[in-house]
């Protein structure tokens, strides 16, 4: 986890946000406060439903929100054209969405291209990041369909780190993975997070995950942050909702070193 001090204007702010859709008979979002600083690794947890996604959604403008502010840096989003905004915001998610004609190469560098960066520029920074996400740089003229799930996912990574982005997006990255690649990719991600002191905002359902990854956790329900806070004070909590997630995680674990134990007896 990265040593992060607050600072008067930080790197993201949501100021009252509300999202209501029409004919639903509550709000998604209501009145949602959230502000991520500078080199800050911050998880959104909650239930199916409970506005994770749409988060991510109305930080990068695929979605308006009906009341509130977002703020990039003290700049209100909106003020942004949404193709200047989505070029300082990296954007992974489950399923990675590749283009599945393109390159390995040609994907990493769709937001470069789009910034007009020289053709030498390009080929060294899809050569840094390949390194960087530990893929031979002879995989660059690869298509999608020709690597595996944990191939495409770090693929996917260095896409949304191509441009050096202000903030990374992450929604359930790592969900279609098979346990062990999803462990190393876990690991990988909080390396990357610390070496090239990035801010990102992540969505998970995985409270182990959570834990794991974050400087802050954030839990929403009924349209609101029912929980913020470090993953100790997480643990510390007395709260109902994250009472009720601690057990089920431990479940979960409890039941794999059960398993565990079996296998070696």
């Amino acid at each position: 986890m990265s040593n992060v001090t607050a600072t008067a204007t930080p790197r993201l702010a949501l100021r009252g946000v509300s999202v209501h859709y029409a004919g639903s008979p509550a709000p998604v979002l209501r009145d949602l406060d959230l502000s991520v600083e500078a080199g800050e690794f911050l998880v959104l947890l909650g239930d199916s439903g409970c506005g994770k996604t749409t988060t991510l959604e109305l930080i990068n403008r695929l979605r308006t929100p009906t009341a509130g502010t977002i703020e990039l840096d003290g700049t209100a989003i909106e003020t942004l054209a949404p193709p200047e905004l989505r070029r300082q915001i990296g954007y992974a998610f489950q399923g990675v969405g590749l283009f599945p004609h393109w390159t390995v190469a040609q994907n990493i560098a769709v937001v470069p291209k789009l910034l007009a960066w020289s053709a030498e520029r390009i080929d060294a920074r899809v050569s840094e990041l390949l390194e960087r996400v530990r893929l031979p740089d002879s995989m660059r003229d690869r298509l999608p369909h020709e690597l595996s799930g944990g191939q495409r996912q770090r693929v996917g990574f260095a896409r949304a780190l191509a441009a050096d982005p202000r903030i990374v997006l992450l929604d359930e990255p790592f969900g279609a993975l098979d346990p062990q690649t999803r462990a190393e990719l876990q690991t990988e991600l909080a390396e990357w997070h610390r070496a090239l002191d990035l801010t990102v905002v992540m969505v998970t359902h995985d409270v182990l995950e959570a834990l794991q990854l974050a400087d802050q956790i954030v839990l929403l329900g009924e349209g609101n942050a029912l929980f913020r806070g470090t993953p100790a004070e997480f643990v510390r909590s007395t709260d109902t909702k994250v009472q009720s997630l601690l057990r089920a995680a431990r479940a979960v674990q409890s039941t794999l070193e059960q398993l565990e134990g079996k296998g070696g007896a």
